[in-house]
């Protein structure tokens, strides 16, 4: 992998580039093509590349949880996490609806319990249900109040969050200004089609503009790393 800007270099340590000094950091991590779509035939891995993946590996690693959305969970149909150098974050879905099915990879290929963050008003017979394969944090009363999530994580020493989808749970966290950096894998593929793009339910909102951290570059996929400081 190599870098483009800010200085443009052949060889880089690319753990070292995405390195984090702060105990509470959000930081998602979204790939997607170069007319905006976040998925070929319904799942983002026909966007993938080895580099990319290579960096999704490491984010986790550098990440205390992953945040996903439970429709991503879902479609994805994600596994539990993974042990890789003695680290093994959980991961955390959120969902008000708790529509999630207990014998899923999620809970059953897992090395490490997961956690389920949902509000008081989702269905009390499913959080019975579900805590029983995994943690339930409830944070919110009618919709999941992300900065009281996000602290419930922290308290359990869970302060540096790598959210990996879904658009709508991204948009969340834009639209609650509790996302610190953004990072985007460009896929060489113009994909067509009606898939949406990595940001849902911000229609009548524009964030501030994001600074530009650094551009790598692996077998014409482009890695930009974008910071929410002004």
């Amino acid at each position: 992998m190599r870098r483009l800007f800010p200085e443009p270099a052949d060889d880089i340590d690319v753990a070292a580039a995405y390195a984090v000094d702060e105990k509470r950091h959000v930081r998602a991590n979204f790939v997607a093509s170069v007319d905006g779509s976040v998925s070929l035939a319904g799942k983002s891995a026909g966007l993938s590349s080895p580099a990319d993946r290579q960096l999704f590996h490491l984010l986790r690693s550098m990440s205390d949880v992953v945040l996903v959305g439970a429709g991503t969970a879902r479609v994805e149909n994600y596994g539990g996490a993974r042990e890789a150098d003695g680290h093994a974050p959980p991961i955390a879905v959120v969902t008000r609806s708790l529509d999630l099915d207990p014998a899923a990879r999620l809970f059953t290929d897992t090395v490490v319990r997961p956690i389920i963050v949902t509000c008081s008003d989702s269905p009390a017979d499913r959080r019975d249900r579900l805590s029983e394969v995994a943690d339930v944090v409830v944070a919110g009363d009618e919709d999941v109040d992300f900065a009281v999530a996000l602290d419930a994580l922290a308290e359990r020493g869970l302060g540096r969050v790598e959210c990996e989808g879904g658009p709508h749970l991204l948009g969340w966290l834009l639209a609650a200004a509790l996302l610190d950096e953004l990072c985007l894998t460009v896929a060489p593929v113009v994909a067509g089609g009606h898939a949406g793009r990595i940001v849902a339910g911000l229609e009548t909102q524009v964030t501030d503009p994001l600074r530009l951290v650094h551009v790598l570059e692996a077998d014409a996929h482009l890695f930009l790393r974008y910071s929410t400081a002004r």
